[in-house]
């Protein structure tokens, strides 16, 4: 068996173990320990990378950005900065037909910007916002839809983990990947909130209205998110000003939050102590899934199968957008088996060189961030697309009385506009890059 047979046929085997509910990371580093056992017949040498894999993908100091964006969103939860985002939202737009789930959006989007995970900005806002939709008369299907949706604007708006996670493997500046997402995420919040104004046109009875509230009433709400501004221009603002690394912008973020937490008598030492828990816990679960992808895509890159892939696409004559369009309908695909961060870290050492040898009219760096951003857009639709879409069971799980299949038939208004967002990112990547110096 030649070494690229060798890592065409780890594919299926590495799909097997997923579906046999085998951990993603674990599945992973299966395949390609394994695999480099076969590959060189010796075993020493596969426990030797286990070692020199180990350390060079952990001693990465931009990998330390995860676990204080990761503490930051926890710092924002105790601050009661999700309340304050939504209470603030919910008195400008509640007392409009589906005003409530607006507000709800609008607060997803601005906790969003201080915190850089998807589920953790999914169960936030649905502890807060669901038990007013629910109030107000909102269809528990269409609320419960609402927020899923809403959540993913959790990594979409900066800060992202996953698109530092990408900014490491393709070796991009993570400030820029940050600042091209921005209006992406923006045109994500447009599009879910013109989705749900045309939801409940069509079905009236789906929404109630919330009384409207005095504008002085509205002010105080709007000031009670400085808080959240604050933090937010001060790591976003920091970072592009050349003040610090997107590293230290983190670590700034997270004692920012802190203090507001503590301020506000959210934070003592018992909620500290389990914030520092739930940090470690999620960050172990996301540098193991890494570990296992190091180790399988340096298998794959001694089997020579990206090279090969990227050559074979290029031979084809294909147009670039075709091969694009068909990259993103495979993510679309895996969406609904598989979670973010593993398809990310699974395919992009396999598709990014595809994408970097076809010509686009762009420069290479255009094209890996225009790339990142339609990856993460595709990768946050599978978040809500059935059956394995997280958000929409983590949101399902807090509300008993909906069932999973009203959930589903209502996500997929927000589906529809995620696709057009898509197609118009494709068309136009200006919309993308023209924030970007030079």
């Amino acid at each position: 068996m030649t070494p690229l047979e060798l890592g065409l046929y780890s594919f299926p085997a590495l799909l097997v173990m997923i579906f046999l509910r085998v951990p993603i990371g674990l599945a992973m580093f299966i395949a390609g320990f394994v695999g480099m056992w076969v590959l060189t017949g010796k075993p020493n040498l596969a426990l030797a990378r286990l070692k020199s894999e180990s350390y060079s993908t952990f001693s990465n100091y931009s990998l330390s950005i995860v676990p204080m964006f990761l503490l930051m969103g926890y710092f924002a939860t105790l601050g009661g900065m999700s309340q304050a985002l939504f209470r603030a939202a919910e008195s400008w737009l509640g007392h409009r037909k589906g005003g409530v789930a607006m507000a709800a959006i609008g607060a997803c989007a601005g906790f969003g910007s201080i915190c850089g995970s998807s589920l953790a900005t999914a169960a936030t806002m649905g502890r807060v916002a669901l038990p007013e939709l629910k109030r107000y008369g909102y269809d528990g299907g269409f609320a419960t839809a609402t927020l899923a949706a809403g959540g993913t604007l959790g990594i979409l708006i900066p800060p992202s983990v996953i698109l530092v996670i990408y900014a490491i493997l393709t070796e991009q500046n993570i400030a820029k990947l940050f600042l091209a997402a921005f209006v992406p995420g923006l045109l994500a919040a447009l599009g879910y909130m013109i989705a749900i104004s045309i939801y409940v046109r069509l079905n009236p009875t789906a929404a109630g209205v919330r009384p409207a509230v005095p504008y002085a009433e509205r002010f105080r709400a709007l000031r009670a998110v400085w808080p959240v501004l604050l933090v937010f221009v001060t790591v976003v603002g920091g970072i592009y000003g050349g003040v610090f690394t997107p590293t230290e912008g983190a670590a700034v973020g997270a004692m920012g939050t802190g203090l507001v937490a503590f301020a506000n008598g959210g934070l003592n030492w018992r909620t500290l102590f389990a914030s520092f828990a739930d940090t470690a816990r999620s960050s172990a679960m996301i540098f193991f899934i890494v570990l296992g992808a190091a180790f399988y895509n340096g298998f794959l890159a001694r089997t020579r199968v990206p090279q090969e892939l990227s050559l074979w696409v290029v031979d084809l004559g294909l147009s670039p957008v075709l091969v694009l369009a068909a990259i993103l309908v495979l993510y679309l695909i895996f969406g609904c088996f598989m979670d973010s961060l593993s398809m990310i870290l699974l395919t992009i050492p396999i598709f990014f060189p595809v994408i970097s040898a076809l010509d686009f009219g762009l420069s290479p760096e255009q094209v890996a961030i225009w790339f990142g951003i339609l990856v993460l857009i595709v990768v946050e639709v599978g978040l809500i697309t059935p059956p394995v879409g997280m958000n929409l069971f983590v949101i399902n799980a807090m509300d008993g009385g909906t069932s999973m299949i009203q959930t589903y038939k209502s996500v997929l208004w927000f589906v529809g506009t995620d696709l057009l967002r898509v197609a118009l990112m494709v068309a136009f990547p200006a919309i993308t890059l023209f924030l970007l110096p030079g």
